[in-house]
């Protein structure tokens, strides 16, 4: 479900079509009065009344009609996908394969998730980011992040909680080689410019947007950690580890791990 950032949802559908084919893609518009996007002609788009309220009581509007619509979905397919408009659920390409043939092949009982890289911009080396260029041949760096290590794949129906983070009642799995990479903060340019709209405003996100800065400065001055080796033990970190508030969401102790993206990523995003 997506309001105003049509920058985000052409490279969503971009993604997503190239992997699942565009008529598979389902995309809610958070409002009646949003224009509807030209470039997908094969998705289906769906205007919907606006879910309003301040963050946390959208959200959780959000997430219950995105979850009975998984539902009615999975009546029709084996498997659905959930998603911000800003994130990709990617394989490694080393394996040689598509997100596609990779879900196929994995025994999914409930849920499945990637592990969560949160991508961020090394100020002074790293430009404003070219939407025409893939976004990950712009950007070297990407916080290991819980919050982003989503319940993102459904094989049936469940509820989802607020923001995709977790499925409520169920535990969840991080599969080997599977990564969800968000773009919602990945360039200081644009998180300006959110601070400018004012629907966001409005909603709170004020303090949520100054927070998510966060991960730009710490790409920017932390230790760059070799990506291989760090995700093996971050992803076993995140399953052991659990926050004491939700023992179905991963956790990592607060720790900020850096890592470097390899260069085969270049030209997946």
């Amino acid at each position: 479900m997506v309001r105003n950032d049509a920058f985000f949802l052409r490279k969503w559908t971009a993604y997503y079509g190239a992997q699942l084919g565009e008529e598979n893609l389902y995309v809610y518009l958070d409002g009646k009065d949003q224009p509807l996007p030209d470039w997908c002609p094969k998705a289906h788009i769906i205007p919907c009344d606006r879910v309003c309220g301040q963050v946390v009581r959208a959200d959780k509007g959000r997430i219950r009609f995105l979850s009975a619509r998984a539902a009615e979905l999975l009546e029709s397919y084996d498997l659905v996908i959930g998603t911000d408009a800003d994130e990709i659920l990617a394989v490694d390409p080393k394996l040689g394969v598509g997100l596609r043939e990779f879900l196929s092949g994995l025994d999914i009982r409930s849920s499945v998730s990637g592990l969560g890289i949160d991508v961020g911009q090394i100020l002074g080396e790293e430009g404003d980011i070219t939407p025409d260029r893939p976004f990950l041949s712009q950007r070297s760096t990407g916080q290991v992040s819980t919050r982003y290590t989503k319940a993102s794949v459904l094989a049936r129906p469940l509820r989802w909680g607020s923001g995709f983070h977790r499925v409520k009642g169920h535990n969840f799995h991080i599969a080997k080689d599977l990564y969800l990479f968000h773009f919602g903060y990945f360039d200081m340019r644009r998180i300006e410019m959110r601070f400018s709209d004012k629907d966001r405003m409005e909603a709170g996100w004020e303090k949520h947007l100054h927070r998510r800065s966060e991960t730009i400065r710490n790409c920017t001055e932390g230790r760059k950690r070799d990506w291989d080796r760090t995700v093996r033990w971050t992803r076993v970190a995140e399953q052991v580890l659990r926050p004491p508030y939700a023992w179905n969401k991963p956790g990592l102790l607060e720790m900020k791990v850096i890592v470097r993206i390899p260069d085969r990523f270049r030209e997946t995003v």
